[in-house]
């Protein structure tokens, strides 16, 4: 019977710290670099904003294109139709973006608060009528959308492009914490050492 060397990690396979612990510097720079960025979008939530909807219709531009010129190549394949639609619909959203940022982004925060409410209302009534394990996080999750999509209705459409600044903000604030939570952990942890 092969005896196992002191050496040899005495870890869960499926974890991935093993992987990540050479890398913490990076995620760790990569955390500040997220936070850093995430305070200067709040702090400047109509220019990026603005700035993210300028680079959504330029991206829509761009698929259009591709969709177009797939169109011209495969004109002969069976998505021929499907493509075309595809690449007018990107063409035309693009253009619509781009031809008035300032109402797109009207247009996008009410989407957006429509997706949080509905989410919301959806999450709260799901967890409220199966009730399964993790059922109490599913509420306060549905609760805080409806919260969000109530707060963005309320500031809309005067508000709209400091709205989408301020969520890419606070998305880039947790993204950040997140990352520089999981370097410190992955710094600390020890393969050879039983968990």
């Amino acid at each position: 019977m092969p005896v196992a060397s002191p050496a040899v990690a005495l870890h869960d396979p499926l974890d991935e710290r093993v992987n990540i612990q050479p890398l913490w510097r990076f995620f760790l720079t990569l955390g500040l670099v997220s936070v850093v960025l995430g305070v200067l979008a709040i702090s400047s939530a109509f220019i990026v904003g603005m700035a993210s909807v300028l680079v959504l219709g330029i991206l829509l531009l761009v698929a259009g294109i591709a969709e177009v010129v797939y169109v011209v190549i495969g004109r002969n394949s069976r998505g021929f139709a499907l493509h075309l639609l595809a690449a007018a619909l990107y063409l035309l959203i693009g253009l619509f973006i781009l031809e008035d940022p300032a109402r797109a982004g009207v247009v996008l925060t009410l989407l957006l608060a429509a997706y949080f409410f509905v989410g919301g209302v959806l999450r709260i009534i799901f967890s409220l009528a199966v009730q399964f394990p993790a059922w109490p996080w599913v509420l306060v999750n549905g609760l805080v959308e409806l919260i969000l999509g109530l707060i963005i209705l309320a500031v809309w459409p005067d508000a709209s492009l400091k709205v989408l600044g301020l969520l890419i903000g606070i998305d880039l604030l947790f993204h950040g914490w997140s990352s520089i939570d999981l370097a410190l952990r992955a710094r600390k942890y020890n393969p050879v050492e039983p968990a």
